[in-house]
């Protein structure tokens, strides 16, 4: 029984003191990043071997073809840009590798042994960065050591992923490969004589 308005207002005060902890310790909704992270869903139905021909292979095509020389009838020539689209175009594909090192890595991509995967995609990003930069310098001889790296990447990863599982499915190629053509070994023996 209440014995007064004091009683009163001392039982409502514990109510709404009651009231106030339930509301503080309920739950409180996901923080925004944390709602938007659970809604990403990755779509990797593009077969891998798709991605590399689509994506990885161009990209890394452009960035090789403007670097270094090449051997011709008038002599050596530079395969660096001589243009400011040719400079954007090393840059976009360096850009290209940096996110196509990202995306080998999404879920469902990965082929075993896992951790060999992970590591050459982390290396075409690692690679592809500064390759990159390189390229928004114009500094030719910097886009050709990235580009190389990236090549002994490249040539690493198929040679475990897909030259060798060849190799043990279907066993080593039969016949003989043809020779090189004349000039062909003639320009080798002397690319080789010059860089002993």
């Amino acid at each position: 029984m209440f014995r007064g308005k004091s009683d009163v207002k001392a039982l409502f005060a514990a109510v709404a003191c009651a009231t106030l902890l339930c509301a503080c310790s309920q739950q409180h909704p996901a923080p925004k990043a944390q709602r938007a992270a659970a809604a990403v869903k990755f779509n990797t139905t593009l077969p891998t071997a798709e991605l590399m021909a689509h994506v990885v292979d161009p990209a890394s095509f452009v960035y090789w073809q403007g670097a270094g020389t090449e051997e011709t009838s008038k002599g050596t020539q530079s395969l660096a840009p001589t243009t400011e689209e040719g400079w954007t175009s090393l840059e976009n594909a360096a850009a290209t590798l940096i996110e196509a090192g990202n995306m080998l890595q999404l879920p469902g991509r990965a082929r075993a042994p896992e951790a060999d995967w992970y590591r050459y995609a982390q290396q075409l990003t690692g690679l592809a960065i500064p390759a990159k930069a390189a390229a928004e310098k114009h500094d030719d001889k910097a886009v050709y050591a990235y580009g190389a790296q990236i090549y002994k990447v490249c040539t690493a990863c198929h040679e475990e992923y897909v030259i060798q599982p060849q190799l043990k499915a279907n066993g080593p190629p039969k016949g003989k490969l043809p020779d090189w053509p004349a000039d062909v070994k003639a320009k080798m023996a002397r690319y080789q004589a010059q860089h002993d």
